[in-house]
């Protein structure tokens, strides 16, 4: 069986499995605060159609809350436990547009429809309401079961449990960059990224979360942390798992993977 993923930009994907619609991180806008949207086009109208929403934690560029509100009316968003009580305007969005939302953590499990269900999975990063909310809420992975099983990782470091937790799975979408010239702890770059691809062993993996936004005003610093993640983790992952066949969609391409 196969599985259908079109990568949006940054950690935005929309995962098609057994004729339900999976939708990542939803970032559509073309400016948040000091970043700017430097490459591929806003996504269509049509990206906003899903089933389910996966949001992996509380920062602002994963749980945006104006491009929550162009999401289809009637959707089940799937957040971290205690977001509505750290993101006040959530609750305000999902009773706009009729969201239902469903608070998870590690280790629950979530049917949706013609035998797909999500299961929760830990992530090594810092997933509170910045600049100052409290830790409230965990950031999280989540493991699409299907005809397929696709692993979604949100933002994370890398941590020994990974493999075991998160399982077998055919398709690890994995973060290898970020949104800036430095990437602190609880991030993947592109080497670390391949050494998780080499642990996961999936039969398939699609890089995200780089090459989308940049600082304003930062061209000149490090461009090649905006430009390079993409191709160094295909790089690295022909030489850490060479089994493992890698795509490296355009934004708002579809790619068919195993």
């Amino acid at each position: 069986m196969s599985v259908e993923i079109t990568w949006w930009g940054h950690a935005t994907c929309t995962v098609e499995d057994s004729g339900v619609r999976l939708l990542t991180d939803p970032l559509f806008t073309q400016r948040l605060a000091h970043l700017r949207r430097r490459r591929g086009a806003l996504p269509p109208p049509e990206a906003a159609v899903a089933d389910v929403v996966l949001v992996s934690h509380l920062h602002a560029d994963h749980l945006h809350l104006p491009s929550l509100a162009r999401l289809a009316p009637g959707c089940r968003l799937l957040v971290p436990r205690g977001a509505r009580r750290a993101v006040p305007g959530l609750a305000r969005i999902a009773g706009t547009r009729a969201l239902r939302v469903t608070e998870v953590a590690p280790g629950d499990e979530v049917a949706v429809r013609d035998g797909v269900r999500v299961r929760v999975v830990n992530a090594r990063h810092d997933g509170r309401r910045l600049p100052f909310g409290p830790h409230l809420s965990p950031a999280l992975g989540y493991v699409v079961h299907g005809a397929s099983s696709t692993y979604f990782a949100g933002d994370t470091g890398l941590f020994d449990s990974m493999a075991e937790e998160v399982g077998p799975v055919d398709v690890a979408l994995l973060p290898v960059g970020g949104w800036g010239p430095y990437l602190g702890p609880g991030h993947l770059d592109a080497a670390r990224a391949a050494e998780a691809l080499a642990a996961l062993a999936p039969a398939a993996a699609v890089p995200v979360h780089y090459g989308t936004y940049w600082p304003i005003g930062m061209d000149a610093v490090r461009p090649h942390e905006f430009h390079a993640p993409g191709e160094e983790f295909l790089r690295s992952a022909a030489h850490r798992a060479p089994k493992v066949a890698v795509q490296v969609p355009g934004h708002g391409e579809r790619v068919l993977l195993p």
